[in-house]
């Protein structure tokens, strides 16, 4: 059997997961997981775990995670770092650690993206494409046997794992790249050639609505899914980083994305002002809201194009129709 590299999606705790590296990002500034690992060191600002755009530092852990080593890479500000950027870095994690730690058999990564403004799915294809490459051109450990993907939430993993299985069979990445592309097949090698690299270029559909945990089932399996059968990359922003100002960001994804999608249900006061920001953008928008609570639709929404719906699988339905009608108007 040729030689070949695993990638899994773990449901877990990155900070208690069993590997020889994990490796994290620093935008320039630490963030989520990032920020929590860089304050657990002791020393989140100092200058060996702080690496300019492009370099990187490879630490002991210290005991602070169960990984034994940490490896910080330098990339973009966070308002900067995309769908390319994320498979680049990928790139650099795996290169890096071919030169400064030939030994490690596990390596340790999060999903980098989603919750910032941009799409599941792409940023998850990205970050494994770029593990492809590295594994392609050789540069890359070479003992390394796996390389697991780290997700908190149940409901996202199991996602992640839905796509694994549909790019990357099996989860195996052949170290021979005419053995891994014959196997996946054409389609699947156009696929991954493009992602990221060609990301930045698809149209997008920005969606505004509470971020409350009930509604989570209503994006990821009513929204999401018909906006993505749509051939529309599906973008919100739910997680605000410590520092910085975030409405720039949501502005430019109003103004870019070729629909916004709102729900109303709730009469959430941030919704109505990012469709208030769209309007004056000139930029189409569909409204969303459940059929027993169309009571509750303020008069200067009433007259707009909505979809009051039923249910979720209701949702999907009527909002694919809907970006489906709305693409042949264009």
């Amino acid at each position: 059997m040729g030689r070949f590299v695993r990638v899994e999606v773990a449901v877990g705790d990155v900070m208690s997961t069993h590997a020889d590296v994990l490796a994290l990002k620093y935008a320039q500034a630490f963030y989520g997981v990032d920020k929590m690992v860089a304050n657990r060191l002791g020393h989140p600002g100092r200058p060996n775990i702080t690496p300019q755009v492009g370099g990187f530092r490879l630490v002991p852990s210290d005991g602070v995670v169960t990984a034994k080593r940490i490896l910080f890479v330098g990339v973009r500000e966070l308002y900067n770092f995309g769908y390319r950027e994320i498979r680049e870095f990928s790139i650099k994690v795996l290169s890096s650690l071919a030169g400064e730690a030939s030994t490690t058999r596990v390596l340790a990564l999060t999903l980098h993206g989603p919750g910032f403004g941009l799409d599941e799915r792409e940023c998850f294809l990205s970050e494994v494409a770029g593990v492809a490459d590295a594994i392609a051109s050789g540069d890359y450990p070479a003992q390394l046997e796996i390389v697991k993907i780290v997700e908190h939430n149940a409901g996202r993993a199991r996602r992640l794992n839905g796509l694994l299985e549909k790019y990357f069979p099996g989860g195996n990445i052949d170290a021979d790249p005419q053995v891994f592309h014959r196997r996946i097949g054409e389609e699947r090698s156009e696929t991954l050639r493009a992602i990221g690299y060609d990301s930045g270029q698809k149209p997008h559909v920005f969606v505004a609505m509470p971020f409350a945990a009930e509604m989570s089932d209503l994006y990821h399996y009513g929204i999401e899914r018909a906006v993505s059968s749509s051939d529309y990359l599906c973008e919100r922003i739910d997680q605000i980083p410590s520092t910085g100002d975030v409405l720039p960001r949501i502005k430019e994804k109003i103004k870019t994305s070729r629909f916004v999608v709102a729900e109303l249900t709730g009469a959430n006061p941030n919704v109505f002002l990012e469709v208030g920001y769209a309007w004056g953008c000139d930029v189409p928008t569909i409204l969303l809201i459940k059929k027993d609570e169309l009571r509750n639709l303020s008069f200067d929404i009433v007259g707009q194009r909505y979809i009051a719906y039923e249910n979720i699988q209701d949702l999907e339905r009527r909002l694919f129709s809907e970006l489906k009608g709305l693409a042949g108007q264009a």
